[in-house]
């Protein structure tokens, strides 16, 4: 079985592959090849007119160097958003922020 990430009465939920695959600097040719499917394939479902099955969704994943729940919640292209800094920060800054964010948790 399946999965298809659909809202009740046929609208699609929102996705974040195309910015990936422009984030991670891939023409539409290079990730179908990746993926083993045609170009129209990826075409329609990068503009939701095709659904995507969980399989799709965890190759294309794998295809982009992201998690699976990235392309569902997470505009790479996004500058202001939290995982932005985080993909930019260092694994010393990482800690950093890891340690400001669990007293802030812990204050609260």
């Amino acid at each position: 079985m399946s999965l298809r990430f659909q809202k009740p009465g046929g609208e699609r939920r929102r996705h974040f592959i195309k910015e990936w695959r422009n984030h991670r600097g891939l023409t539409m040719e290079r990730l179908a090849d990746r993926l083993d499917i045609s170009k129209a394939t990826l075409s329609r479902i990068e503009s939701g007119r095709q659904p995507y099955t969980q399989d799709t969704l965890e190759a294309l994943a794998e295809a982009l160097s992201c998690e699976p729940a990235d392309l569902i919640m997470r505009d790479p292209t996004a500058p202001g958003a939290i995982w932005s800094l985080w993909d930019k920060a260092s694994v010393a800054q990482r800690q950093q922020i890891e340690a400001i964010v669990r007293a802030l948790v812990d204050a609260a």
